[in-house]
């Protein structure tokens, strides 16, 4: 009996050392958790829950210490001000990095927050230009920006449309406005006509006046810059006006959500871009859409590949710098090169990825699909 005691004391002695040794290191993960865009939130959530979880699955140890990741989530609501709140309390909880934020509007001031406290932050979803363009040497991100993608978006809507007027709405967002002045720019080098410029909010859920408006022109497309919970109801309104204007929207409204809120009024006259490879020809895609269904008993939305790397490009950089500090791991992270769930993660001088892809898709046959 005595000697079982002595053992277990020793047992347990050996184990409370081990994990005296291992080091906690906290990365944050900010999205919209709640709220009419909450399952777009919880994707970026998922993809960065699982880097961390693969990551200490393997064993990563550091400065010659074992390291076990953790991931606090916050819910910005997609607001604003909420979004610095809660980027000052990732500050003060001393996490290392950041994932997030999803919307350009949260993303843009709560990167002001994490420089000046020295966090790098990797945006797998914010895309306003504005964003690394600011000369914060820690703000990077996993995906194409809007000038990119409204370029592609321009040029697809007259070129491969055939559109010669375009209606423009977008919901007065960094990112939905962003995207349409950009898409905009594009539509008329390509050499179509604005014949209407509306604008919603990223609230609302009757565009019966501006859509009533914009019959009167006549338009032979519209594209939105704004998000799946408007995109949806937008598409139901334009059918009951019998608006039959072919629809574009950008990657906030190329979701399986999208699909849903739409019902019966999307068809193949409405499109999606997206910056990015299609899933299926991203390199690590389908592995990922697989894992990502059994660990989280739910469909990839949009982000969470992209979230998934921008954590990974993290986690790397602290393996390459040997240290979880951030002013010791930044200048590894700016040297990231790896392949990645989406493909090669490597960063320009500001931060943006290098050789961002963009791919247009159609809705067919319930779903949307890669031209």
């Amino acid at each position: 009996m005595k000697r079982s005691v002595v053992a277990l004391a020793v047992l347990g002695l050996g184990l409370s050392l081990a994990h005296a040794q291992e080091t906690v290191v906290r990365l944050g993960s900010v999205a919209p958790l709640t709220g009419t865009i909450s399952h777009l939130g919880k994707d970026n959530e998922n993809g960065a829950r699982l880097a961390i979880e693969d990551a200490n699955a393997k064993g990563v140890t550091i400065d010659g210490k074992k390291v076990r990741f953790e991931l606090l989530g916050e819910d910005d609501q997609a607001d604003p001000r909420t979004g610095t709140t809660v980027a000052q309390r990732l500050v003060d909880a001393d996490v290392k990095g950041v994932v997030g934020h999803l919307n350009s509007g949260t993303t843009i001031p709560a990167s002001r927050i994490y420089n000046q406290a020295g966090v790098p932050m990797v945006s797998p979803s914010a895309t306003n230009p504005t964003l690394t363009r600011q000369g914060y040497p820690g703000v990077f991100r996993t995906i194409a920006n809007d000038v990119q993608q409204g370029g592609m978006l321009g040029k697809f809507i007259v070129g491969s449309l055939g559109a010669k007027t375009i209606a423009i709405i977008d919901d007065r967002t960094a990112y939905g406005q962003g995207l349409a002045d950009e898409t905009e720019k594009a539509v008329k080098a390509a050499g179509g006509k604005v014949v209407a410029r509306e604008f919603t909010t990223d609230k609302a859920t009757d565009f019966n006046a501006i859509l009533t408006k914009i019959r009167g022109v006549k338009p032979d497309a519209i594209f939105f810059g704004g998000m799946d919970a408007q995109a949806g109801p937008m598409l139901r309104q334009l059918k009951q006006l019998g608006i039959e204007a072919k629809f574009v929207t950008g990657d906030g409204g190329c979701s399986p959500e999208m699909i849903k809120l739409a019902g019966d009024a999307i068809n193949a006259t409405t499109y999606c871009s997206m910056p990015g490879l299609a899933i299926d020809k991203m390199p690590g895609g389908p592995e990922f859409r697989t894992r990502y269904k059994a660990r989280f008993n739910t469909d990839v939305q949009i982000y969470s590949p992209y979230a998934y790397d921008a954590a990974t490009a993290i986690i790397r950089a602290m393996q390459a710098a040997d240290s979880a500090e951030p002013s010791k791991y930044l200048p590894a992270l700016k040297k990231s090169n790896f392949q990645g769930v989406i493909g090669t993660v490597a960063f320009d001088d500001k931060g943006d990825i290098k050789e961002g892809a963009v791919t247009m898709y159609q809705y067919r046959n319930g779903a949307w699909s890669p031209m």
